[in-house]
Parts: C-alpha cells; sequence; structure tokens
C-alpha cells in the first residue's frame, strides 16, 4: 500500500472504501496507531456513498 500511495499525487484526496453492503467512502484520519504488530489508520468521518465504478472495480457491486 506505502509504494501504490507514494507513487500518486501528494494532492489527490485519499478515501477508505468501507463495507460492500452499504459502500461509503470515508476520509483518512492522520492518527497511525501500531498495536500487536498492525498499523491502524484512523476513520476521519464518512463522505458520502463510494461512486459505483469505485464499488464495480472492487467488486462489490
Amino acid at each position: 500500500m506505502l509504494r501504490q500511495l507514494q507513487g500518486l499525487d501528494p494532492n489527490l484526496p485519499i478515501r477508505l472504501a468501507i463495507n460492500p453492503d452499504f459502500p461509503f467512502a470515508h476520509y483518512v484520519g492522520a492518527e497511525v496507531v501500531v498495536r500487536d504488530g498492525k498499523a491502524f489508520i484512523t476513520d476521519d468521518g464518512q463522505e458520502d456513498y463510494l461512486p459505483l465504478a469505485v464499488s464495480d472495480a472492487l467488486a462489490w457491486a
């Protein structure tokens, strides 16, 4: 994921795609917590429904 993100325009908005049953786009929070050998990225709220093209690309539609 880091390699993929590093190749993007730094001004490109980043969103989390959440839950294929109720597909929404969520803002990525600024905090990363590492516990028990895992990194957790915070969610900073819901933006809107996930665009259908993104759901299709994730095979969620």
